[in-house]
């Protein structure tokens, strides 16, 4: 897996103040999720990279007072607030409804929470595997890559994946299930470490 520190150490780095290799490390875990984040939300491309640019400028500006309690709550939910916040902003200012204050005294809307949610939900587990990826990208062969990708991605038959990427039916099956156990190893270590 990369070498990283902890979140948790990351978050308390985040909180000491002037540490430009924390808020590297920041991106580098969050900016993606961020991006895709809001491409659901129905953001184009380059209000994504300023969404991305105002959630870091809340958080500059709120971690030197924040202190991670897991008892109140996951830091993805903290983020995800955070992140929310900053894409209806953007919508109240293009519609020229004014500033965050008025979100606050707008009405909840059950539905669009509940679909904010499952967006997220969405980007987060698919955060998760993308990161976890990363490592099977290094830890196994090419062809078994390439076995996975053909059949438990794109679906095709066992057959035809192994007449493809050169590898027998059996190969194949294995090439699946090693890498679905090591992806399902790397997504609970992922979600543990995040807390």
């Amino acid at each position: 897996m990369l070498a990283r520190t902890t979140h948790i150490t990351l978050l308390e780095r985040l909180s000491a103040g002037n540490d430009g290799a924390a808020w590297g490390e920041f991106m580098d875990r969050y900016g993606d999720l961020l991006r895709g984040f809001g491409l659901r939300r129905g953001l184009a491309s380059m209000d994504c990279d300023d969404l991305v640019q105002d959630v870091v400028a809340n958080l500059v500006t709120s971690m030197p007072a924040f202190r991670y309690d897991p008892a109140r709550g996951r830091f993805r939910g903290y983020l995800k607030t955070i992140a929310v916040r900053a894409i209806l902003r953007r919508s109240f200012q293009k519609r020229g409804q004014g500033a965050l204050e008025t979100l606050d005294a707008v009405a909840v809307d059950t539905a669009a929470l509940e679909e904010t949610d499952r967006q997220w939900e969405s980007e987060w587990r698919q955060y998760h595997l993308r990161v976890a990826m990363r490592t099977v990208e290094v830890e196994f062969g090419s062809a078994d890559r390439a076995a996975f990708q053909r059949y438990a991605v794109d679906g095709l038959g066992a057959k035809e994946t192994a007449e493809l990427v050169g590898l027998s039916v059996d190969q194949v099956y294995q090439a699946k299930s090693r890498i679905m156990r090591r992806l399902a190893e790397l997504i609970a270590e992922q979600t543990r470490e995040e807390g």
